[in-house]
């Protein structure tokens, strides 16, 4: 059977873009100039693009044409398993706009006009430029409440934040309780730095107290590890009361509480933080992945004086400082609105596609915040995740069962599925193809 013609232009770009002779980055050829190249129609030359597109060996920008894509990023990044090439990838959570390239250009112009360049190409303070600091402080303020410039670290990311409070505040065989189910990359730090995770039953999606304060008095933790708002994978939002009553278990007990507020924004009226209401106690971790661009890896950390020196150290050990490039990108974005939109954007495109979801998934359980780009389906009673998790990846969608969230030995049947930045109209076949696998009788 012969190959058609859109194939065999699309075989000779993709052989090119393997033998290195169109790098990464490289734009190519309007679809017109390379239909009049190679002599075949333009809408063969757009068969052509799209099935390299397909491939993921191009990527295309809206007003500025096709580019090489670069061949080492890696088509997802899931928790669980690796998608190959054509999956839909529902396990991790990667939100995002058409329009972010357009900021992320201007932010570089900005900075390109800006003076004192060379100042980024040296080494910065541990904890990040002072002014930095000052207006990262400034803008938490509206959630946060005062916070003092001189108690915010500049991390480089919210991962990297999680990682040197385990090292600057912790030994290896310390107890650290948790959620019951939580976080997967702050089990990945506690393996890494040899913590003993403790999981704490939850109540209505939430941490139980009375629960914390027995493993307390059995199990002596040195700290508790929370996500009171917009938690991951539930969605909840811990309300007042719990927070109150967590914060006289670790007083009682001398737990630091360790608050990680990486979906926080989502929540457009959160109860009091952590950091508000035991300041003495609290490191509080939030970064700029979720709410701005994944892949800039900035983050900030805030801690109480006596904590300060000794994480400042921790950063030096793993980074030594963040990068001044992406400091000085990010912290222009709060000068001139530009986070504030882009939460506002996330928030109302979480909220699209939760709709999206509850309106196809239908009768199916959903535990989810209103504004997030994932969401935790409990299956039925007799039900188990991974034969659905293997006919789903047959059908081409990626998703995670409970196995990476949970903290005790056995996890709840459930799925976890992810949808920020997806395209909508490849998420609609795969929110369908979700509802028809969980239909399928025990």
């Amino acid at each position: 059977m012969r190959k058609p013609r859109y194939m065999k232009l699309a075989d000779v770009v993709a052989k090119a873009i393997e033998s290195g002779s169109l790098p990464p980055g490289k734009r190519l050829l309007t679809h017109r100039s390379i239909a009049a190249q190679y002599g075949v129609a333009l809408a063969t030359a757009t068969r052509a693009y799209g099935e390299l597109e397909r491939r993921g060996l191009i990527v295309g920008e809206a007003g500025r044409g096709m580019f090489v894509r670069d061949p080492g990023l890696p088509l997802t990044l899931g928790i669980e398993q690796a998608t190959t090439e054509g999956m839909i990838d529902l396990v991790f959570n990667m939100p995002g706009d058409i329009a972010d390239p357009g900021i992320l250009r201007a932010g570089l112009k900005r900075l390109a006009a800006s003076g004192d360049l060379e100042a980024m190409l040296r080494y910065q303070p541990h904890g990040g430029r002072p002014h930095e600091r000052k207006i990262i402080a400034s803008d938490l303020k509206r959630s946060l409440g005062e916070i003092e410039p001189e108690r915010l670290l500049i991390t480089s990311g919210g991962q990297h934040g999680l990682a040197i409070t385990a090292l600057g505040l912790f030994q290896r065989g310390d107890v650290i309780a948790t959620d019951a189910l939580t976080y997967p990359g702050f089990k990945s730090v506690a393996a890494l730095h040899g913590l003993t995770l403790v999981p704490i039953a939850m109540i209505t999606g939430c941490m139980d107290p009375e629960d914390l304060e027995r493993q307390c008095r059995m199990c002596k933790p040195k700290a508790v590890y929370l996500m009171p708002t917009v938690h991951n994978p539930l969605g909840t939002v811990m309300d007042i009361s719990i927070r109150l009553q967590l914060v006289e278990v670790a007083r009682r007990n001398d737990l630091h509480i360790i608050e990680d507020s990486a979906y926080a924004f989502l929540e457009v009226a959160p109860p009091l933080s952590f950091i508000e209401l035991a300041p003495e106690r609290t490191i509080h971790i939030g970064g700029f992945s979720k709410n701005l661009a994944t892949g800039l890896r900035l983050g900030y950390l805030i801690a109480s004086e006596h904590q300060v020196n000794k994480l400042s150290h921790a950063i030096r050990a793993t980074t030594w400082n963040a990068p001044a490039l992406i400091s000085a990108l990010v912290t222009g974005w709060i000068e001139d609105g530009t986070l504030d939109r882009s939460q506002e954007n996330r928030r109302q495109d979480g909220a699209q596609r939760q709709r999206l979801c509850h309106d196809i998934l239908g009768d199916v359980q959903i535990v989810s915040h209103c504004n997030a780009g994932f969401a935790w389906l409990p299956l039925s009673t007799g039900k188990r995740a991974e034969p659905i998790v293997t006919l789903l990846h047959k059908k081409g969608i990626s998703v995670s069962t409970g196995d990476p969230f949970s903290a005790t030995d056995a996890a709840p049947q459930a799925l976890r599925i992810a949808f920020g930045g997806i395209p909508k109209k490849e998420l609609i076949p795969a929110f369908e193809k979700v509802r028809d696998a969980l239909s399928i009788p025990c």
